[in-house]
Formats: C-alpha cells, sequence, structure tokens
C-alpha cells in the first residue's frame, strides 16, 4: 500500500472512530484501564528492584566490587603499612578508577554521658560513590577534606543521636581520645541501616595516619575494595591474587566479589512474576476489545458492502478495519500511560518503594513503551478478525442489511 493509501486509510480509521464512538468508547476505557495497569506494574517492579539494587549495593558493593586482604596463616598481622602499598599499587598497576581501603576499627570519642569506643570505618573518598551512602544532612567527604587540620568525620543517626543533633551548618566538633582531646568536625550523617545500630563513624584514610591512631585501633587488617567492570572482575581476580602472593609470599591472599550481583542478580525473578501478571492484564483488555470489534463488524455490514460496489478493494477493508483497532487502542494506551505515570509519581508512592536509599529510581522509560508498544499489539490482535470478516462481505449483504 501507498504512503497516500496509509494515510488515506488512518484518516478513515480515525472518522470512523468518531462515528462509532459511544459503541466502543467502553472498551477503550477497559484497554486504557489494562495499559494504565501494566505499566504502573512494570514501572513499580522496575524501580522497587532498583531500589533493593541500591540498598544491597550500600551493603556489598555495585557490580563489580572486589575485596582484596592478605592474612598470615598462623595468625600474626602483616605490616599495615606494606599492605596499603601492595592494594594501591594494584589499583594503579590495572587501572582501577574507584578503590578505597576499608579498615574497620574502633576509635573512643568524647560524648556528653563519657568517652566510648566507636565503630569506625577508615575509607577513601571513592567509598561513598562504590557503596551509595546514604546521607540525611550534610555531604561525603571531598579530596579537600583529607587536609583539614581538623579531622571531617561523618557519622550515623545513632551517633548524631547521642550528640544531641548538633546543626551541622555551624560544623560542631566532636573530640577523639588519643591520649589526649583531638577534634574532629561532623560534616555529615548518613541514615541508619538499621534501627538498633549502634553509633558508628566514617574517617578518611589520611587524617586517621595524621593522628597517629593506627598504633593503638582496634580492629581486622585493612582490606581494599575495587569497583570494576563486571566482564574483568574474574580475570582481576586471578591477577591480583598472583600479585599478591609473589609480594607476600608465606601469608594468604585473598580476592573475592563482595556484592550482591556475584552469583546472578537475585531480583531477576521479579521481572518474570511481573511479566506474567502483565500479560494476564493486557490479555482481559485484549478479549473485551475483540468482542465490542467483532459487534461493530456486523452492524457495518451494510456500510461495508456499499463500500465494495464503489470499488472499495479487499486491502482498503481490510486495513480500514484493523487501523480503526490499532488507531483506537494505541490513543487509548498514551491515555494509560499518562495515567500510570501520574499514579506513580506520588509522593505517597515513591516514598514505599525507595524508603531509605540513596537515590530515587526514576520512572522506567521502557515501562511506558511496552505500555505503547502492548496497546498497539492488543489492538493489531483484535482487529485481525473483524478485519478478515469484513473483507468477505459480499455487496449482495448490503442488500440483506
Amino acid at each position: 500500500m501507498s504512503l497516500s493509501g496509509i494515510t488515506a486509510s488512518l484518516v478513515e480509521a480515525w472518522t470512523e472512530l468518531r462515528i462509532h464512538k459511544a459503541r466502543i468508547l467502553l472498551a477503550l476505557i477497559g484497554v486504557a484501564l489494562s495499559v494504565a495497569a501494566l505499566t504502573a506494574v512494570v514501572a513499580l517492579a522496575d524501580m522497587a528492584r532498583a531500589a533493593m539494587a541500591q540498598g544491597a549495593e550500600s551493603q556489598s558493593g555495585r557490580p563489580a566490587t572486589l575485596s582484596v586482604s592478605v592474612y598470615a596463616m598462623d595468625g600474626s598481622a602483616p605490616d599495615a603499612a606494606a599492605l596499603r602499598g601492595a592494594y594501591e599499587g594494584a589499583a594503579e598497576r590495572y587501572a582501577v578508577e574507584y578503590g578505597s581501603l576499608y579498615f574497620p576499627t574502633q576509635v573512643p570519642f568524647q560524648f556528653p554521658d563519657g568517652v566510648a569506643p566507636t565503630d569506625t570505618h577508615v575509607v577513601d573518598a571513592d567509598f561513598g560513590t562504590m557503596r551509595r551512602v546514604n546521607l540525611q544532612s550534610g555531604s561525603w567527604f571531598t579530596e579537600a577534606d583529607s587536609q583539614r587540620l581538623a579531622p571531617a568525620v561523618i557519622v550515623n543517626e545513632a551517633f548524631h543521636a547521642r550528640m544531641g543533633y548538633p546543626d551541622l551548618s555551624t560544623e560542631p566538633v566532636v573530640q577523639i581520645w588519643n591520649g589526649a582531646p583531638v577534634d574532629a568536625v561532623i560534616t555529615g550523617v548518613r541514615a541508619n541501616s538499621h534501627p538498633q545500630e549502634f553509633p558508628a563513624v566514617y574517617m578518611l584514610t589520611p587524617a586517621f595516619d595524621r593522628l597517629g591512631l593506627a598504633g593503638g585501633a582496634m580492629g581486622a587488617t585493612p582490606m581494599m575494595e575495587l569497583w570494576v567492570p563486571e566482564e574483568l572482575a574474574v580475570p582481576l581476580q586471578e591477577a591480583i591474587t598472583a600479585d599478591l602472593v609473589a609480594q607476600f609470599p608465606n601469608m594468604q591472599a585473598n580476592v573475592y566479589r563482595n556484592d550482591y550481583a556475584a552469583w546472578g542478580d537475585p531480583y531477576a525473578v521479579i521481572q518474570l512474576v511481573v511479566g506474567g501478571v502483565a500479560a494476564m492484564v493486557m490479555l482481559l483488555g485484549a478479549v473485551g476489545l475483540l468482542n465490542i470489534s467483532m459487534v461493530t463488524v456486523k452492524y457495518r455490514v451494510r456500510e461495508i458492502g456499499i463500500r465494495r460496489s464503489f470499488g472499495a478493494t479487499s486491502g482498503r477493508i481490510f486495513f480500514g478495519v484493523m487501523l480503526e483497532s490499532v488507531v483506537a487502542t494505541f490513543a487509548a494506551g498514551v491515555v494509560g500511560v499518562m495515567a500510570a505515570i501520574a499514579v506513580v509519581k506520588l509522593p505517597i508512592v515513591q516514598q514505599q518503594i525507595a524508603s531509605g536509599v540513596a537515590e530515587l529510581p526514576p520512572f522506567p522509560i521502557e515501562a511506558a513503551l511496552l505500555g505503547l508498544g502492548a496497546a498497539t499489539a492488543v489492538g493489531t490482535l483484535a482487529g485481525l478478525i473483524p478485519a478478515l470478516v469484513a473483507v468477505r462481505v459480499k455487496v449482495i449483504d448490503a442488500i440483506r442489511y
């Protein structure tokens, strides 16, 4: 069919929809609601999946995060400075863009009710990006923070509450007890990972070193986390392990993926369940539209027969009837997608989906395209059988009706 023929068929289809609008309005409302439900379900599932992935990434890192550590088999402590040099050398050698030292320890802080050893994570500035640290207020470390005379610290909600909720705009000071009090500045507050979390602190590696806390710190051996492309995770595991074994021949090198997707995507099943629900929703809409379309064709036998008598070809009749269904369902699909976006964007819905995540997942464009595509596909399928019936109408049928 030529371009002019297709254009004429589209115009004709729209005209017929206007003529028979009362007859098919309910069917199109059903299609619009089905598309809205389909789009909303797919979008909500995709956004919930992204929110769950963000939560997992805050606990174990983004795919693919390699955890690098070295320890002695006899239980002795390896030289921390040599270890850190080896970690940093590996990150530089393999051009890893994001890497951070990770040293969990305890540092004594002065609270209003006394001095208490506090869980402290010694990290580099990249750690915030790698772990999607969710700050309630303030800002994550920058490179300039490593030069502060009074070290910057980021605390959790529990620490902030125990300090009496000081205003961060005043750069509140908290004291570290390292033989003598040392002032530190609270620059950010992160959300608690669970309601019963104890006070905890993040501190930059240079500040930790400058204060001489490493010698008296209690905690584990320094580790390194590297965020690498997923396709390079296995080769880099093997290469970094070999490097560390060569540098520390009497020790055990451990390099493994630490992120949630190390053994496959645990949230993929959500997509399968949602796909099944979405298919059922659209099937119900398609059945309703098919019934209305068949009835409409029966009422139009006289009209179609007269058009055949004036020379309308079978192809013109076929495409005209089918395009009526396609145009109608596409318009209903647009309305349904707009309704779904409006619902998903409601603040109460967004809060339920993405509570506690650092970045609110955006509305997935794939869901909108799926809704429009499904509406068009339903219109095509629902218009196919009536179009075949219309093609078989003969001029003599016009006389009977």
